[in-house]
């Protein structure tokens, strides 16, 4: 799932996003409120984390333009403002979720869910269950299965197959996949893609038939039937 993070404070937007991705989340993080319409018409999102008091847009206008152009993505706003006028003018603006400053992180994370689980529910984000062959993977649940067979994944390997499940059929690259799992670019001839597509393969992979995840070499790799 992506998530993108749109806060000013660079610290707490490194602690977001840092314990985000170690759960298995795709980050994009923004620190204006300009840079969060464009990431938000430019990509989609599953949910977005937004500050209220940013530069150049504040966060509420951000949500206004985003529902007049009847975006639905779900936005858990996270503020230093605690009161219930402030509160309320995010929920009618059309936010769907509050937090105040100082925050826990478990909690963010649980309400975060709720609300792409209750999205999910309403057919608003994308689809949650995805399929190649006898391999599943719900995004909710966070659930991975080969015929009959419960997979586990660590968040790298999910984030990894999730990504391979949504462009199945489709040649991606290493640089691609660095940039889509570990949200950076830098020298794609490093062989952390190969190490993680070997432990990947081995779960899902090794003991199954047909063989879902093709290398092509000098290209990437693609996950197909055949």
């Amino acid at each position: 799932m992506r998530i993108l993070v749109v806060e000013d404070d660079p610290k707490i937007a490194a602690y977001v996003s840092k314990g985000l991705r170690q759960g298995g989340y795709v980050v994009d993080v923004v620190h204006d409120g300009e840079a969060a319409l464009e990431r938000s018409f430019e990509a989609v999102y599953d949910a977005l984390v937004l500050d209220i008091l940013l530069p150049r847009r504040g966060g509420l206008s951000v949500i206004e333009e985003l529902r007049r152009a009847r975006m639905k993505t779900p936005i858990l706003v996270l503020s230093a403002r605690s009161s219930i006028d402030d509160k309320v003018r995010v929920l009618r603006a059309g936010g769907d979720d509050y937090i105040t400053k100082p925050f826990s992180f478990s909690e963010l994370v649980a309400r975060l869910e709720a609300l792409i689980r209750r999205s999910t529910d309403a057919g608003v984000v994308r689809q949650d269950l995805i399929r190649c062959a006898d391999l599943s993977l719900d995004r909710i649940s966070r659930r991975v299965q080969r015929s009959d067979a419960r997979i586990e994944l660590q968040p790298k390997e999910f984030a990894l197959l999730d990504y391979f499940l949504s462009q199945q059929g489709r040649v991606v690259t290493k640089t691609q996949i660095l940039e889509q799992v570990w949200d950076c670019s830098f020298d794609p001839q490093t062989n952390v893609v190969d190490v993680l597509v070997c432990r990947l393969r081995n779960k899902v992979d090794r003991d199954f038939e047909p063989k879902l995840i093709h290398t092509l070499r000098g290209v990437g790799y693609v996950l197909r039937q055949n």
